[in-house]
């Protein structure tokens, strides 16, 4: 695993939008503007991130989205992952007697290690899942030495 210099602001954006969310809600609330079961709310899909020996791999739960509705951008050693998940017009939003799915757009940065191969990630989205694979450089790969005996 690659040793990163810990940054104490680096989630304070996260953060911030997470309080913003509670205020809201509960703001919404307290001025009856939130129906038990109508309102709908932001989403952040879950993401696992796992290493192995070659490289580092993303992977983020989409469902309900298509490939066109995903946009993953690298700059200064940053993923970026966005989308939006829209809500479906099928049926009128004053016949839902309940709406608990999350709709609305979404943003997920994280820092990459510098021995990330920017050019050669790939991504493959299949049955709601996105795996991102960032291959590692040849020099980050660990390297076994050989002890002689004499």
């Amino acid at each position: 695993m690659a040793i990163m210099r810990w940054d104490p602001f680096r989630d304070l954006v996260s953060i911030q939008e997470r309080m913003n969310r509670l205020f809201d809600q509960t703001l919404a609330r307290t001025r009856g503007e939130e129906e038990e079961g109508i309102a709908t709310s932001t989403w952040m899909p879950s993401v696992d991130i796992y290493e192995t020996a070659d490289r580092v791999v993303l992977k983020a739960e989409l469902p309900g989205l298509t490939r066109e509705d995903i946009d993953i951008n690298v700059r200064n050693n940053t993923l970026t992952l966005r989308g939006e998940r829209k809500f479906e017009k099928e049926v009128k939003e004053e016949n839902y007697l309940r709406i608990e799915r999350a709709y609305g757009s979404f943003q997920r940065s994280f820092t990459l290690p510098a021995t990330i191969q920017q050019d050669k990630i790939k991504a493959v989205f299949k049955d709601g899942v996105l795996e991102v694979s960032l291959p590692k450089a040849e020099e980050a790969r660990p390297k076994q030495i050989k002890i002689d005996v004499k």
